[in-house]
């Protein structure tokens, strides 16, 4: 009894091929060298008692029968009745692994067995690879640590590590204070979501104030703010979640004159409300921060806070979009470093520049690239969790790094279970597949060159 369960197709073909086998094996081969011998005694003997005439004109003669003999003919039955002969023949239930020898069978094995480890082999990363991907998470944690640092507020505003310090120079550079306070008192970035407190609100909104609002207000979030934000403009509308995870939506009357009719001039005034307030003392908040209000739950800490008080406590000291732009960067070297060292092993391992460019991380494409990445990223994000563990400060988070980690860690874990096992099963299919088709182009030949002398008549 087979382990496998065929569709009728594999069965009717496993019926034939061991109908073929049984008629085979029964075939008796003659000896043809003791028939050639008693032929040649044979011959011998007539030319000895005076028959070499004879002999010679009766070799002519067939000689010339066969060249004079019709073509025969080769009957090829129908696929429909070599099925029927073969059932009736060895019955309907037969295994192609009953067709081979155990030895066989093991050879078999091994041969499927050594496919498998070859695709793996593809996939698996040496010590080079390792190495890359471990510097690269180790050099991206130690920016953070000794260049980003840890944002404080001090007289002369708020200063972190000299990095960070550098990123925010640069953004009061290219939007400078007195051209942003112009900006933000010119009607055109004006929008309904900006009620900074409870005076105008329809809804009371728990926490609304000129220090929490933008984290409140989802039409501030850099993300969401494209979709919730153009959504107000449009409505005339402010959408809060407020301190307590309370999600309001409501229209304020004093706003009314700051909404938009047109997408594109909605799209253009969130735009240009973003940027009015990117460098304001209470900035935009972190890309999604304001979803964090909505997780009221936890036990954080001495004061045993919920995740979003600590979050708003964290925006409120500064983590702001400016900071998370600063963070990105060793996110940055970690992505490039591995990319860039991915793509010069590869060139040296013989693979052309196009092929080693490392954009996708499709594992049909780059094998190795995507393990690389989720190896350099869980690194990073383990230093960052015994930064924050080791300081106490919910501020030395790297929320950008840890959204890399958790984008790769889905996608290493979908690898692994999901689409590495297909992978695998097409690849080592893949190969049998050719060696099979090789055995189709041979058998073809083969009966081309058997038939050559016979006319071919398909049974009916």
């Amino acid at each position: 009894m087979s382990k496998y369960q065929y569709s009728e197709l594999e069965q009717q073909i496993n019926n034939v091929l061991a109908h073929q086998d049984k008629e085979l094996s029964e075939i008796q081969p003659p000896s043809i060298g003791t028939v050639e011998t008693r032929i040649s005694g044979s011959e011998e003997l007539l030319k000895k008692i005076g028959y070499a005439e004879q002999l010679e004109e009766l070799q002519l003669r067939k000689s010339l029968s066969s060249i004079q003999s019709p073509t025969q003919v080769m009957i090829v039955p129908t696929w429909e009745n070599l099925c029927l002969e073969a059932e009736k023949s060895v019955g309907s239930g037969n295994s192609l692994e009953s067709l081979f020898t155990p030895d066989e069978l093991k050879t078999n094995e091994i041969a499927v067995r050594q496919l498998n480890e070859e695709y793996n082999n593809l996939n698996r990363l040496d010590k080079y690879d390792i190495a890359i991907s471990a510097s690269a998470g180790i050099l991206g944690a130690a920016v953070d640590i000794l260049l980003v640092g840890i944002p404080q507020t001090t007289p002369e505003g708020l200063k972190g590590g000299t990095l960070a310090n550098y990123i925010r120079d640069q953004f009061d550079k290219k939007f400078p204070k007195d051209e942003m306070d112009k900006l933000a008192s010119d009607k055109r970035s004006k929008v309904p979501y900006d009620g900074q407190d409870n005076r105008h609100t329809v809804e009371y909104v728990e926490g609304l104030s000129a220090y929490y609002h933008r984290l409140l207000s989802l039409g501030h979030d850099p993300l969401l703010g494209l979709i919730f934000g153009v959504a107000d403009i449009l409505n005339g509308s402010m959408t809060t979640i407020d301190k307590t995870g309370k999600i309001v939506s409501q229209v304020i009357d004093e706003y009314a004159d700051r909404k938009e009719s047109d997408i594109f001039a909605a799209i253009a005034k969130q735009i240009i409300h973003f940027k009015s307030d990117i460098t304001t003392s209470m900035g935009l908040p972190a890309p999604l921060m304001s979803l964090f209000n909505l997780l009221q739950f936890g036990d954080i800490g001495d004061e045993n806070q919920t995740i979003a008080e600590i979050v708003q406590g964290m925006y409120y000291e500064g983590y702001d979009f400016i900071h998370f732009c600063t963070l990105s960067i060793p996110v940055m070297i970690v992505e490039v470093v591995i990319r860039i060292g991915y793509a010069v092993k590869r060139i040296k391992e013989g693979n052309s520049i196009k092929q080693s460019i490392p954009f996708s991380t499709n594992h049909a494409k780059h094998p190795k690239l995507g393990t690389m990445l989720f190896i350099g990223h869980s690194a990073a994000t383990a230093i960052n969790a015994g930064k924050v563990y080791f300081t106490k400060n919910p501020m030395s988070i790297n929320y950008p790094q840890w959204l890399a980690f958790s984008k790769y860690s889905y996608q290493q874990l979908k690898w692994v279970i999901m689409t590495k096992p297909s992978a695998r099963e097409a690849y080592v299919e893949g190969n049998l597949n050719e060696e099979l088709q090789s055995i189709f182009i041979s058998t073809d030949d083969m009966f081309d060159d058997i038939s050559k002398d016979y006319i071919v008549v398909m049974d009916i």
